[in-house]
């Protein structure tokens, strides 16, 4: 089994209630959706980096798509982490080939979270859900209808559990409507342990500090709400 990767590292998670924990990252390429903020080239490349020492800067490349195998002896020297981050992109495009990693670190899903038939294939090998719900103005209508029906189920199939944490992280701009966020919140609630409100990095598209502290408030009246934005991008780590 073989996937494209456009990059492996070994780093810190930057978003979320996981924030600050030691984590290797193995990046995807290749993504079902196009959002406008998004600040990652999911182009698949020729070849795949990958750092030879954490927080070095080196890296060494090999050429795509890469097989369980490989990845396994690339992450093999990084020691002490908290988990894998399969991030992307977006990896559930990838869903047989996560279900046949085998590298010893708790899996940590990045997900846009719109493709439930493939969430069920992964849904018992997956310790950590950091599914995000895209609510852009590209969605209209009858798509963004099913857009949002996809995303519900998605989070019910990977679900909070026993064995497994799932938190929602909304990327928050100023065209987002709380109301949306209200609505996919009462839909996911049972679903999750937290919910993130991420504001948006770019300075233009940063939504209303005091808009964001309101909505916070709504919904901590139903789930866990914590606003938390980008970390990474504030001490220019990977």
């Amino acid at each position: 089994m073989e996937a494209p990767i456009t990059e492996i590292f070994c780093s810190v998670q930057g978003e979320g209630p996981y924030v600050g924990n030691r984590q290797v990252f193995l990046r995807f390429a290749g993504c079902n959706l196009n959002c406008s903020y998004c600040d990652t080239d999911v182009r698949i490349a020729e070849a795949c980096k990958y750092e030879v020492d954490s927080g070095s800067g080196i890296f060494q490349y090999v050429k795509n798509p890469l097989n369980c195998d490989k990845v396994a002896e690339i992450v093999a020297p990084f020691m002490n982490v908290h988990s894998l981050s399969l991030t992307g992109g977006e990896p559930l495009l990838y869903a047989d080939f996560i279900k046949e990693l085998d590298l010893g670190f708790p899996l940590y899903l990045e997900s846009n979270m719109t493709l439930p038939d493939m969430a069920r294939k992964v849904k018992d090998c997956i310790s950590f859900v950091s599914g995000d719900v895209k609510l852009t103005d590209e969605f209209q209508g009858e798509e963004l209808e099913s857009h949002v029906e996809r995303t519900i189920e998605t989070f019910r199939i990977l679900r909070k559990t026993e064995n497994r944490d799932c938190f929602c992280k909304i990327v928050m701009t100023k065209d987002v409507l709380p109301t949306d966020v209200l609505d996919v919140a009462g839909s996911i609630s049972n679903y999750i342990s937290c919910l993130v409100l991420q504001p948006v990095t770019q300075n233009d598209l940063r939504p209303d500090v005091r808009t964001l502290l309101e909505l916070q408030n709504e919904l901590l009246g139903d789930i866990d709400t914590l606003i938390i934005p980008q970390t990474h991008r504030m001490w220019g780590c990977l």
